[in-house]
Order: structure tokens, then sequence, then C-alpha cells
């Protein structure tokens, strides 16, 4: 019998490593392709000749792109909206969390019900660009017009983030936080001595969500932001996108290189400070989601 179950879990563990493997490949065969396609010449990506390693090596498209201004003023955009951006809505989702996880919170279901509830149901797209050009105007009266403000103070919040720090802040033993009050600690003092260190997966988990959110952040920065110097990444691939295929502009194209592999050589360098920095929080990431989304 036992020899039995050893030969089931072995056949079992092959089946999953296996499965795995190929679910893995999946997913790292599209960034090899972009790789391959932008350092490959014109006839090998407009005739789809590619299929893993380049055809024709070059490295024109990438040259292309690092002399392009815009695409340097772009990077630098993303990069604030990501760093400021990531810095607000922690600060923000902190201090919301920890409050929420006081039971001496005066109406605290009703705000944790109303949290929630936005979860279930949203006003739409309309009502929320009606309310953060509403926040423009109220920040415009306190002297901050940067559009790229706007996109970082006006989405600071996300309900389903807050949940998860709350419950990381519930799992907190609540004698640790009362030998620190009796101390002397201050309110401000527990949270930054106490919850926040001992939380520190999730708060790690839950800024990686942030960062890779505002990192990725098209639509609204769009709709936004007005200013063209001030466009993310992300919108100047897509103005790049639709100007390299449109038939006018490709009429004149003689280089070789294709339109498409200074499209795939944004994505890549796009895509590198995320592969960069994962690393580092991975450690952290399914210790934070289990501590957060499970509350005893």
């Amino acid at each position: 019998m036992k020899r039995k179950l050893e030969i089931t879990e072995l056949i079992f563990k092959i089946i999953s490593y296996t499965l795995l493997t190929i679910f893995a490949l999946c997913c790292l065969y599209p960034f090899i392709y972009a790789i391959s396609a932008a350092v490959s010449n014109r006839e090998a990506v407009e005739y789809s000749k590619i299929i893993l390693p380049p055809i024709g090596l070059q490295f024109e498209a990438f040259s292309e792109m690092f002399n392009n201004n815009m695409f340097w003023n772009s990077y630098a955009n993303t990069l604030f909206l990501t760093l400021y951006g990531t810095i607000w809505s922690m600060l923000s989702s902190i201090l919301g969390a920890y409050a929420l996880s006081k039971k001496r919170l005066l109406f605290r279901k009703f705000f944790n019900f109303f949290l929630v509830f936005t979860m279930w149901f949203s006003a739409g797209i309309v009502p929320q660009y009606l309310n953060y050009i509403a926040t423009g105007k109220v920040f415009a009266g306190m002297g901050i017009t940067d559009d790229k403000w706007l996109v970082v103070i006006a989405m600071g919040m996300q309900a389903m983030n807050i949940i998860l720090l709350r419950n990381a802040f519930e799992g907190v033993p609540s004698e640790i936080e009362e030998a620190a009050i009796v101390d002397g600690a201050t309110e401000t003092q527990v949270l930054t001595k106490v919850y926040i260190p001992m939380s520190k997966s999730t708060i790690a988990t839950v800024s990686l969500f942030f960062a890779i959110s505002r990192w990725n952040g098209y639509f609204w920065a769009r709709q936004m932001i007005s200013n063209s110097n001030e466009h993310p990444l992300q919108v100047f691939l897509r103005l790049r996108l639709d100007q390299y295929t449109d038939p006018e502009f490709l009429a004149g194209w003689n280089k070789v290189y294709a339109p498409d592999s200074v499209i795939y050589a944004l994505i890549v360098c796009s895509i590198i400070p995320i592969l960069i920095i994962y690393p580092f929080i991975q450690k952290y990431f399914a210790k934070g989601v289990n501590v957060g989304g499970v509350k005893e």
C-alpha cells in the first residue's frame, strides 16, 4: 500500500512539474519573442520568420528609441508617477487600514461595509472622470496645477489593498500593542514601531501591487494628462504604435529594421524595471497575500 502511494505521488509530481514548466515557457515566450523581434532585420519581422532566436541581428531600433528625447521624458514621467503614486497610496492605505482594524473606532462596521461596498458597485467611468476633474480644480486652487500630481493624488486608494492591510493589522496580537502603550508609546509609535514591522510582508506585497498599477497605468493618465511632455511611458507607447501603423508614415519607411522592431524595443525597455524589482519582493509575495487575505 505504501509503495502504491509513493508511485501515485511520483506520477502526480511529474505531471504537476511538467504542466508548470509548460505554463512557465508559455509566459516566457512572448518576452523572448519581443527581444528577438526588436533586434531582427526588417524582412524577418515583416514576414513573421522569427520563432525564437533573432534573425539578421541589428540594434538600430534600440538606437532610434534611445536617441528619442520623448522616450526618456516619458520614462521619467513614469518613474515619477510610480514612485510618488506608490508612496501616496501606501501612506493613505496604511493609515486607513490601521484605523479600520481598531475595534474601538466609532462606526467601524459602517466604514468597513462602505469600503467593501465600493468593490461591489461602481458609479462608472463618467462620474469617476468628473470626480477627478473636480479634484483637479480643488488642487489647482491650492497651487497644484501639474497634471501628474493629479494622477498621483486622485488615484491614491484601492479598496482591496486596504482590506489586505487591515486584515494584516488585525492579525497583530493585541498584547504587543498593550505592552507598547504601557511603555508610553503614542498611537503613531504603535503604528510605526509595532504594526508596520510586523506586517512588512503584506506591506511589501501591496506596495508591489500599487507600483505595477502605476507603472502600467494608461487610461486615466491618457485622459487626465493633457500636456504631451508629461505623458508616461504607456501613453508614449500607444502614440508610437499609432504612428508606426499609419499607412502614410510607413509609405516613406526605408530603414533596415521594421517599424514593429521599435515598438518591441520600447516594450522590452518598459518591462525591465519591473523584472529587476520583482525578485527582491517575491519572497514576501505569498506570505503577504496569505496573511492579509485570511482573517482568523
